[in-house]
């Protein structure tokens, strides 16, 4: 088993920032950190009512297809 060695919170914002910068370019890397907080209050919230609402199983059977029963009908 491998031991997991932390960064500093520092190091992490610094490298987080780096990446930001490489991938985005300074330009959209600070309109990203600048985007406002209720955005993604408002997603959770709207994420809550749709959860509520939800039938498991129908929404499974939607993402997964219906079985169908194909290991009923193979004795599986």
């Amino acid at each position: 088993m491998t031991s997991q060695t932390y960064l500093s919170e520092e190091m992490v914002v610094r490298r987080g920032i780096e990446a930001l910068l490489e991938a985005l370019g300074p330009v959209e890397a600070a309109r990203f950190l600048s985007l406002p907080r209720s955005r993604l209050d408002d997603y959770v919230e709207w994420h809550r009512r749709w959860q509520a609402g939800l039938d498991a199983q129908t929404f499974l059977d939607e993402v997964f297809g219906r079985s169908g029963g194909s290991e009923e009908q193979t004795g599986a």
